[in-house]
């Protein structure tokens, strides 16, 4: 089922979906305005607030106060096979294109060079074991997301459990968000995807041309008690939890671990953490 990417109704708009009327400019700048003072942007898309079970998602208890996160350790991605088994788990079930030119490329997840990653942390005191490393990234599901208080349409937004979703139907590919995130990890759709999918998935959406997506945690599988597929297919490289419950697998690794986030002098509060100390 591929999903369309609508359009305001009324006056005609441009490629991008932006307003092409004075007075629907007029309007279109007000809210943005009103959207970067207010922080909007939360309000519920792609079927509205949905239900998350427990810490580790192993009870049938609702985990309404869960602040999901990911901990990536390292050192236990050892070789090139690791990382790729990973990322096309990812890419297979979301039905994200293999797009080989760099402008047009879409992903979700992928690896880059240490000094990419983490480009204001001084290496010299990063053990070159580390920074000769590749580095899976991927949305960071910030605590602080600049892209949900600049999208005009509230296409993306946080749930109650703290997971960046992205609305599909409901983006007009301004591309704010994506000047907006600072980690690269939102991709435009410039290109159909469809004939760049080799093996479509039934049971995810193809996205059409003109729409911006991203990882969402995948919030489908959350939604049935599953954890994310970078998690299942990483065999304990990648661990999901809760950062609410210091019990958790998530909140134990931060504390007994050295780890560390991208960017942080940005104040986005990220919640994918890479251990980097030797185990």
């Amino acid at each position: 089922m591929e999903c369309a990417t609508p359009r305001p109704a009324g006056p005609s708009s441009d490629e991008q979906g932006t307003p092409t009327t004075h007075t629907e400019r007029r309007n279109f700048l007000r809210f943005l305005g009103a959207s970067a003072l207010l922080g909007v942007g939360t309000a519920a898309g792609m079927g509205g607030f949905v239900r998350v079970n427990a810490e580790e998602l192993l009870s049938n208890k609702k985990g309404l106060g869960a602040r999901w996160a990911l901990v990536i350790d390292v050192w236990k991605l050892r070789a090139e096979i690791d990382y790729q088994r990973i990322i096309r788990a990812c890419h297979r079930f979301h039905n994200v294109p293999s797009i080989n030119e760099r402008a047009h490329e879409v992903k979700w997840i992928w690896t880059e060079k240490y000094q990419h990653a983490f480009p204001t942390t001084d290496i010299s005191h990063v053990p070159r074991d580390i920074v000769n490393k590749p580095f899976l990234v991927l949305c960071n599901h910030c605590d602080n997301p600049p892209c949900v208080r600049v999208c005009p349409v509230k296409a993306t937004f946080k749930r109650p459990d703290g997971v960046v979703m992205q609305d599909l139907h409901r983006c007009i590919g301004c591309k704010f968000c994506v000047v907006a995130c600072p980690y690269g990890a939102r991709s435009y759709n410039w290109l159909p995807p469809k004939p760049f999918i080799q093996d479509i998935n039934p049971e995810f959406p193809i996205r059409t041309a003109g729409v911006v997506e991203k990882c969402t945690f995948c919030y489908e599988r959350l939604d049935q008690g599953l954890p994310p597929l970078c998690v299942e297919a990483s065999d304990g490289a990648i661990l999901f939890g809760d950062l609410n419950n210091p019990e958790s697998s998530v909140s134990k690794a931060i504390a007994t671990r050295y780890t560390i986030v991208r960017k942080p002098e940005l104040g986005t509060q990220p919640r994918i953490f890479y251990v980097v100390q030797e185990g």
